[in-house]
Order: C-alpha cells, then structure tokens, then sequence
C-alpha cells in the first residue's frame, strides 16, 4: 500500500494525469488511511457526565478536519 504522499510524487514526476487529478486523488487516499488509522473508538464526554458513546474513524476525520 502506498501513502498519499507516495502516489502523490510517482503521479507527478510520471506525468500521467494533471497535477490537480493526481492531488485530488492523493487528498482522498489521505482520507481513507486517516479514518482506518483510527478505527472506532470509546470516547468518554466532556464534563460532569459519565456518558461514554463510539466515535468512528469518518466522525474523527469530520471533526478533526472540517471537510468542505
């Protein structure tokens, strides 16, 4: 498997589509490595509460990095 990074520079120097193609589809491999990276985890709430709620890898990636 290849970092975003990786296929991001072999896109480049390759040539084989534009620029904007390649780092578009790097951005989005990215995204993907992101949220399997993290899983779904227990996250404890912030506060008085002892409530507890799962949080997947898509919700950590939403918060984290407020896509557009």
């Amino acid at each position: 498997m290849k970092t975003a990074v990786e296929f991001l520079i072999e896109q480049i120097t390759d040539s084989t589509m534009s620029i904007r193609e390649a780092f578009k589809q790097a951005k989005e491999m990215e995204k993907q490595q992101i949220i399997e990276a993290h899983g779904n985890k227990l996250r404890k709430s912030r506060g008085t509460s002892n409530c507890e709620h799962w949080v997947g890898g898509i919700d950590y990636y939403n918060e984290t990095f407020k896509p557009e």
